[in-house]
């Protein structure tokens, strides 16, 4: 890198969301510039290359929200951007299962809401669920079958997009772990001193999304509480075999979607994640990526939550304990009824999920946030469905954003 350069748009973040953005910026405008700057060795390493590879349908958001808007058509331009790419696609659906009686009559709000927001879904019989996951369980005989809900390798698509972008001009800067802004001066200083100029910077650096923000005087009411998703998987010669998605009925009060079976491009079929506070933003194994200031700060936050609002008392008896193998296995085995410990055995697919908590009013935000700073915008709560909705909510980062209107 020269000791200064520049650029039309610098993008801070080579995950999926940054990846989009760039992506969607050259559909628009080929004549701009772009360059990614990231502090790790490729793209993906974090949330876009860990998660499920689920493309979502659209069932669980509250309509009119921001992930209930870019979720449906999100999934279908990723689908066929797949397709076109050559990128493997396994059309396998799901199926929402009611995993105790009293939450049968969530159905019909799954029902409501995915309708609401464009999806394909239905209420299926016993026989029905049985046809689709015989190895499933449903506690009153009905269940919920979306059938455009897909699973793609996450990494393949970042990669394929990266390859993409290189070809059409974009610039990587990887390895930046430490940078500082001029603000007004609209220049980044790296660690080694070189600089870089811009016109509009665009943050989509996920799990440090609020610190990058906040370089730029933005969302210092807004901190990142990062939770865990461990999985499990079933091991090889288990006598059971999913070619379909299975979910609990979910929460829908917090964030999280509970303990599923998902089946895998590569073949693996696994179970999880679950949704367990991290003990640092990228707390993956043991004590590596630990903070204890995040841990106590984590701890202060959850609590005046579990003290304030009932569902996330509901949380912490449903989810928050599912590290544990027993406490796993029971949450498994309400879908899956017959599995056993013999069955499963630990993943090393480990993710955090970076979700936002909103120091003002004390709870965690369940919708996408984007806010505007000093010539830049920054996407602060690109959690589940992003991935999804890579490319739909890029359009409409464009579009809300003053550097583009």
């Amino acid at each position: 890198m020269k000791p200064t350069s520049s650029t039309d748009i610098c993008i801070i973040g080579a995950g999926m969301v940054g990846l989009s953005v760039a992506h969607q910026i050259l559909e628009r405008y080929d004549n701009l510039s772009i360059v990614i700057v990231d502090k790790e060795m490729d793209v993906g390493k974090h949330g876009s290359g860990r998660n499920s590879g689920v493309l979502h349908a659209g069932l669980y958001y509250e309509p009119k929200s921001l992930k209930a808007k870019v979720c449906v058509p999100g999934a279908k331009r990723l689908k066929q951007w797949c397709f076109d790419n050559n990128i493997s696609v396994m059309e396998c659906g799901k199926v929402i299962t009611p995993q105790k009686p009293e939450l049968d009559s969530q159905l019909e709000v799954l029902l409501d809401r995915g309708r609401s927001n464009g999806a394909t879904v239905e209420i299926i019989d016993e026989q029905q669920f049985n046809e689709l996951v015989p190895d499933g369980r449903t506690s009153t005989g009905r269940a919920i079958w979306s059938e455009n809900t897909c699973i793609v390798k996450p990494i393949k698509v970042v990669q394929k997009l990266k390859k993409e972008l290189q070809k059409k001009g974009v610039n990587f800067l990887f390895f930046e772990k430490d940078w500082q802004v001029e603000v007004e001066l609209k220049t980044i200083i790296f660690s080694n001193n070189p600089k870089l100029t811009y016109d509009h910077l665009i943050n989509c650096a996920g799990l440090q999304a609020d610190k990058v923000a906040q370089k730029f005087n933005v969302g210092s009411f807004y901190t990142m509480l990062p939770f865990k998703g461990s999985y499990w998987q079933f091991r090889s010669g288990s006598p059971f075999k999913f070619t379909t998605n299975l979910y609990p009925v979910p929460d829908l009060e917090v964030p999280f979607l509970g303990v599923h079976v998902t089946p895998s491009i590569d073949g693996v079929t696994y179970l999880g994640p679950t949704a367990i506070p991290a003990m640092g933003r990228e707390n993956y194994t043991g004590m590596k990526g630990a903070n204890p200031l995040l841990t106590l700060n984590f701890i202060r936050h959850m609590a005046t939550q579990v003290v304030k609002d009932k569902k996330m008392r509901n949380y912490v008896v449903n989810q928050a304990f599912d590290w544990t193998p027993n406490n796993f296995l029971k949450s498994i085995k309400l879908i899956v009824p017959k599995v056993k410990m013999t069955h499963i055995e630990r993943s090393s697919k480990v993710g955090i999920r970076p979700q936002l908590y909103d120091l003002k009013k004390k709870e965690l935000v369940q919708d996408f946030v984007m806010l505007d700073g000093p010539d830049s915008t920054h996407v602060v709560n690109a959690i589940s469905p992003a991935f999804t909705a890579s490319f739909e909510l890029a359009d409409y980062i464009l579009d809300n954003s003053n550097y583009f209107n």
